[in-house]
C-alpha cells in the first residue's frame, strides 16, 4: 500500500512540474523554441576580432558557483553550448573589429571611458534564476539601471574618442549573464524542466570595473586575448 502511494506522490509532483513549466512557457518568461546562436552577424567572419566593453567576472566566485549549479542541470542536454567560467559576461557596448581602430585610439578610448566612470556608482546587481531566449539559457541582471549608467558613460566616450557612427542604435538594455549558447533549433521546454530543478540562492554583486575586450568567436564561444579592467566609482 505505502509503495502505491508513494507512486501516486510521484506522479503528482511529475505532474505539478510539468504544468509549471507548461504555465513558464505559455507566460512569455520563456522563449517555445531556441534556434542556432553561432550564425554569422553581418560584418562578421572567422578570424575577425572585436573592441568590446563588458563587465567580465573572473573575481566573482559566488557567481561561478550559482552557474555551475544551473550549468550542472544542463550538462547532457547536446544542443547547448555551456560557457566556461572564464568567459562569462555581461554584454554591455560593442565598440567595433579591431582592424578599423587604432591602438592610439583604442588607448584614448580605454582612458576616456575611465574618466567618466569614475563619477558613476558601482552597479549593485542580483542574480536569481536562468531563464530560456531564442538563442541562449541567461540570468538576468536586477535591477537595470546602474548597468544602463555604466553602458551610457561608454557610449559618451566613444562617441568623443571614435565620433557618433560607432554608437549604433541605442535601444533597451537587458542585462544578463549567459550560461549557455544553443547550438541548433531545439524546444526549450526540457531545458525549462531541468533548470526548475535546481535549488540555489540568488546572488548580489557589486560590479566594481568593466572591461575594454579584445574578442572573437572563432570556436564557438566569445573569447578575449586580452582584457583591459576599467575602474567604476566616486
Amino acid at each position: 500500500m505505502w509503495r502505491l502511494a508513494r507512486l501516486d506522490r510521484l506522479r503528482t509532483a511529475r505532474m505539478s512540474l510539468r504544468r509549471r513549466v507548461a504555465l513558464a512557457l505559455r507566460s512569455g518568461e520563456h522563449v517555445d523554441q531556441l534556434k542556432d546562436h553561432w550564425w554569422w552577424r553581418p560584418g562578421w567572419r572567422h578570424g575577425k576580432h572585436f573592441y568590446a566593453c563588458h563587465f567580465t567576472f573572473t573575481d566573482q566566485p559566488a557567481l561561478h558557483d550559482l552557474v555551475a549549479a544551473y550549468q550542472r542541470s544542463l550538462s547532457d542536454i547536446d544542443g547547448l553550448d555551456l560557457i566556461p567560467q572564464r568567459w562569462l559576461h555581461l554584454t554591455t557596448h560593442e565598440i567595433g573589429p579591431m582592424d578599423s581602430i587604432d591602438e592610439s585610439s583604442a588607448e584614448r578610448l580605454r582612458q576616456v571611458v575611465g574618466g567618466l566612470l569614475a563619477g558613476v556608482d558601482a552597479p549593485a546587481v542580483t542574480f536569481r534564476r536562468p531563464v530560456v531566449r531564442s538563442e541562449a539559457v541567461y540570468l538576468r541582471a536586477e535591477p537595470a539601471e546602474g548597468i544602463a549608467e555604466v553602458r551610457e558613460a561608454i557610449r559618451e566616450a566613444v562617441a568623443s574618442v571614435l565620433g557618433p557612427g560607432r554608437l549604433g542604435e541605442s535601444g533597451s538594455i537587458r542585462p544578463h549573464v549567459s550560461i549557455a549558447y544553443s547550438n541548433r533549433a531545439q524546444p526549450a521546454a526540457p531545458i525549462v524542466d531541468r533548470l526548475r530543478r535546481v535549488e540555489a540562492e540568488p546572488v548580489t554583486l557589486s560590479l566594481r570595473h568593466v572591461d575594454l575586450l579584445e574578442y572573437h568567436r572563432d570556436q564557438q564561444m566569445y573569447e578575449w586575448t586580452r582584457s583591459s579592467p576599467i575602474a567604476i566609482g566616486r
